[in-house]
């Protein structure tokens, strides 16, 4: 069983893993990297992009809106995007963006034109599309720093979860949009989770990210943890295995969803 406090590192691959006691203690270390990310690059490039995610991971950022970091957070400087967003209204209970902004978004002054969400009245082909073409103006104009090495957006920092199935955005086992490589945003419509219709980021961007902070609870997800990161006889391969971002990628596990390492 793993305990509070561990840290491994791989230096190779830039991974780090780190293993809280509890939900409670991976919030209040969530938040300050994310706090010390915020305050790295407003000052080194005047904006910071973050990417989140739906699921648990808006709750885990409830620190936040938190004293000290709620006044110490240069909100000015954040814009904010969607890893991936099923195609509803911004009203709908499936809502990423509804998730987002009563959990988080609605209680810090982030500037309303840097919250970069879909159009919803499009179809989910037509969301991705528009999606991708706000990114490049964004790109273009250098909210977004543009990856050297890929020449895909390189966002600073993406907060993302995963599903019990070992899904990434809406990239899901065994899909053939696991293979893209050349959209950077594209659309689903056979979800294996409803609703169906999503649009989603590709590993393209996923990977090229500067830092990218995966955050996993539950015990319903250790075998996958376990698969990813530790000594499993399972062969298959999760989406989840195949984050691996030009910077770095830092796990935060609890005890439960790390209990199998």
């Amino acid at each position: 069983m793993a305990s509070s406090g561990i840290t491994t590192v791989d230096q190779k691959n830039k991974k780090v893993v780190e293993v809280f006691d509890t939900e409670e203690e991976l919030a209040v270390s969530l938040a300050k990297y994310t706090a010390d990310l915020s305050d790295k690059f407003a000052k080194e490039r005047g904006s910071f992009t973050v990417v989140v995610s739906g699921g648990s991971l808006i709750k885990s950022l409830r620190k936040l809106v938190e004293a000290p970091y709620v006044d110490s957070i240069d909100w000015s400087k954040w814009h904010v995007f969607w890893v991936d967003e099923r195609v509803v209204p911004k009203d709908h209970p499936d809502s990423n963006y509804k998730l987002a902004f009563d959990g988080f978004l609605s209680k810090v002054p982030i500037p309303p034109g840097n919250v970069h969400a879909i159009n919803d009245a499009l179809s989910a082909e037509g969301a991705a599309d528009d999606y991708e073409t706000c990114l490049k103006h964004l790109v273009h104009t250098g909210v977004i720093e543009k990856s050297s090495v890929s020449g895909f957006p390189k966002f600073d920092l993406m907060l993302v979860g995963m599903g019990p199935d070992g899904h990434v955005a809406s990239l899901f086992p065994g899909h053939p949009l696991l293979e893209e490589n050349q959209k950077w945003v594209t659309h689903i419509t056979d979800s294996p989770k409803p609703p169906p219709g999503r649009i989603t980021f590709t590993f393209p961007v996923i990977n090229s990210s500067s830092y990218i902070a995966l955050v996993v609870c539950g015990a319903g997800k250790a075998s996958v943890v376990q698969t990813a990161l530790g000594k499993s006889q399972n062969s298959d391969v999760f989406p989840v295995q195949m984050v691996s971002p030009e910077g770095e990628l830092k796990w935060f596990l609890d005890r439960d969803a790390a209990s199998k390492l």
